[in-house]
């Protein structure tokens, strides 16, 4: 989309009109001080300022079809040497017959040709001037507009890569799930069955949060509450949950499906590698303008080992947090003693 011509806007055409008025008064001025009758300086301003800013105006909205390059800005100084020199002919062709009745025409004539030098570097002066500032107008639109698509673009790439972000986030829960199910099918037909419907619930939860970037927090929980119903159809009595929050925190948003594949992280590496029970706790707090969350399971340090940083495959959730918030310190880690802890700061 083409910038538009500043002319076409109300109140620069204003400011365009008035500024040619008081200039042509100027000018009447100064003619009558050159021994001009106040008819004769009058018609002389008027005709050589509405042929100048007729050019001006033909110039401002052509330029908005065809803007010179940086390499090719000497064209404004050629448009500007031959509208000067068009527009002194046609004021030469124009106010010489018509004030040869107001004035001798070869008084007139002469005079004309006298203050030639000097009217020709105040119309080249004008119509550079406009010439210029209409450069640096449609120049400043292009920028604008530039930075715009870059903007744009740059916003589709990031909603991607949080598309994709999301969409790996359920497969393997959902591969574990009908692993799970397979094996009840024969030994435990109604747990298979309950196990559906739950898998049934949570997916079509999933679907419907893809349509939302926060949500709060207490949807989250009550999301988060039908994919721990799911696991503890998987391992039974080994694992337990202990969710800890304050009133504040349950009405703060937070980005849609956060939870889930953390706690799907802290259950992978608290109960894969061991046959005790575990009990992964959640806990979310206000402080600030942040909401604070905490999950945190107990691991085996000789068969588990942690890696460095987020470890434990957490990467893709920071990689989130970094595309929403530009920031890198929202997701820590921590390991102490038996206890592995994922803590996230969500900004309000």
């Amino acid at each position: 989309m083409k910038t538009r011509s500043p002319l076409s806007i109300g109140r620069f055409l204003l400011i365009f009109i008035i500024w040619w008025l008081i200039w042509a008064l100027l000018q009447t001025v100064l003619l009558i001080r050159f021994k001009l009758s106040i008819g004769a300086a009058v018609t002389d301003s008027l005709v050589s300022n509405i042929l100048v800013g007729l050019s001006c105006g033909f110039v401002c909205n052509n330029l908005q079809y065809y803007l010179p390059k940086k390499e090719r800005y000497w064209y404004i100084l050629f448009i500007s040497l031959a509208l000067s020199g068009l527009i002194l002919a046609a004021c030469k062709a124009l106010l010489v017959p018509l004030l040869s009745d107001v004035h001798d025409t070869t008084q007139y004539a002469s005079f004309f040709s006298q203050s030639w030098p000097v009217r020709f570097d105040i119309v080249f002066l004008q119509v550079g001037c406009m010439t210029i500032l209409s450069v640096l107008w449609y120049s400043s639109g292009e920028d604008q507009q530039n930075m715009q698509r870059k903007v744009d673009a740059e916003k589709l790439a990031k909603e991607a890569e949080l598309f994709k972000l999301r969409q790996q986030l359920a497969p393997h829960f959902l591969f574990n799930s009908l692993n799970s199910i397979s094996a009840l099918t024969g030994s435990h037909p109604e747990q298979a069955r309950k196990m559906i419907q739950q898998l049934s619930e949570f997916l079509r939860g999933n679907l419907k949060k893809e349509e939302h970037q926060y949500v709060l927090l207490s949807e989250e929980l009550q999301y988060l509450g039908l994919y721990l119903e799911i696991e503890k159809v998987r391992f039974g009595h080994r694992l337990s949950t202990h969710i800890e929050t304050d009133e504040a925190s349950l009405n703060m948003r937070l980005p849609a499906m956060l939870l889930q594949p953390i706690v799907e992280n802290a259950i992978k590496f608290g109960l894969y590698d061991t046959t005790e029970d575990v009990t992964i706790t959640i806990t979310a707090k206000a402080e600030g303008n942040y909401v604070n969350l905490s999950v945190q399971n107990p691991f085996d340090p000789e068969t588990t080992r942690p890696k460095q940083g987020t470890g434990f495959g957490l990467s893709s959730i920071q990689r989130r947090l970094y595309l929403l918030f530009a920031r890198t310190d929202l997701l820590e880690t921590k390991i102490e003693g038996s206890l592995f802890s994922t803590h996230v700061k969500i900004p309000q």
